[in-house]
C-alpha cells in the first residue's frame, strides 16, 4: 500500500495504474430538492460537474471515464423530466463539442440509441465521428443503457454467429463476450464511483465491474468536484486489489 500523502494525485494515478473510473452520477434531484430548486436545476448543475471531472481526468492522466447519463429505466420518469433530459443531452453536446475536441476528448456512446429521436442521434454520432482520433481522456456516455440488455444483445449476436457457421460453440470465450459488448476495446473500470450514498449498482456495467473496486460517497453529483475526485484516487491507492484470489 502506498503512503498516499507522499505523492501528487497525478503520481498516484501513474503508480497505481488507475486507468478507468466508472461513475453513477446520482443525486441531482435530491441536491435540487434540498435547496428548494426545480429538478432541472440539479441536472444542469450535474452537467457542470461532469465537465469539470472530464477536465480533471485529463489533467491527472486518467484515460477513461464512463458515466451513467440515462438508463432504460429512466423512461419511467415523468414525460416532462424525460423530455428535459433528452434536450439537455443534445444541448450539452452541441454547445460543448468544440471545446471537448480542443481538449482531446474522445467520445463514445454506449447503450441502445435506436429509440432516441433523430436529432439527438445525429449529435451523438457526430460527437463520436469528430472525436474518434483524439488521444485525450476517453469519455463513455451511457445513454438508454441497461447492462442486462447489453449482455442479452451480446449473447444473441454470438448465437447468430454460431447459427451462421462463423463460430463454433466450444470456441466461445470470455473475450468473445467482451468483444460483443458496447465497451469492446475499453479496459474494465478499476473503480466504480456512486455519488448520493445509495448502495446499489442499478443495472450498470454488470459484466465489466466484476473485479472493480467500489466507492460510494454521500456527496451529491452536483457537488462532486476536484476534492471529491482526489479522494477517489487516494482511496483507490489504499485498496489491495484481489481479483477474486
Amino acid at each position: 500500500m502506498l503512503e498516499v500523502q507522499e505523492y501528487t494525485i497525478k503520481e498516484l494515478v501513474e503508480k497505481t495504474e488507475l486507468k478507468h473510473i466508472a461513475i453513477i452520477m446520482d443525486g441531482n434531484r435530491r441536491w435540487a430538492k434540498t435547496l428548494g430548486l426545480p429538478t432541472a436545476a440539479g441536472h444542469n448543475k450535474g452537467v457542470e460537474s461532469l465537465k469539470k471531472i472530464v477536465r480533471l481526468a485529463n489533467d491527472f492522466g486518467i484515460k477513461y471515464i464512463t458515466v451513467y447519463a440515462f438508463s432504460t429505466e429512466n423512461w419511467k420518469r415523468t414525460q416532462e423530466e424525460v423530455s428535459f433530459l433528452m434536450k439537455l443531452l443534445y444541448e450539452t453536446l452541441k454547445n460543448e463539442l468544440n471545446e471537448m475536441l480542443k481538449e482531446g476528448v474522445k467520445i463514445k456512446i454506449i447503450g441502445d440509441m435506436e429509440p432516441l429521436d433523430d436529432k439527438l442521434k445525429g449529435i451523438l454520432n457526430t460527437s463520436m465521428e469528430k472525436s474518434k482520433d483524439n488521444t485525450g481522456v476517453n469519455l463513455q456516455i451511457a445513454i438508454n443503457y441497461s447492462s442486462q440488455h447489453e449482455i442479452l444483445t451480446a449473447v444473441k449476436n454470438i448465437a447468430q454467429k454460431v447459427e451462421n457457421g462463423e463460430l463454433k460453440s466450444d470456441e466461445i470465450t470470455k473475450e468473445t463476450i467482451e468483444n460483443n459488448l458496447y465497451t469492446a476495446g475499453i479496459p474494465d473500470p478499476d473503480i466504480m464511483v456512486r455519488t448520493g450514498g445509495e448502495m446499489r449498482i442499478s443495472n450498470y456495467l454488470l459484466w465489466q465491474l466484476a473485479y472493480s473496486e467500489i466507492y460510494v460517497t454521500e456527496t451529491y453529483w452536483p457537488e462532486f468536484g476536484q476534492e471529491s475526485l482526489e479522494d477517489v484516487v487516494r482511496e483507490f491507492a489504499k485498496r489491495s486489489r484481489r481479483f477474486g484470489v
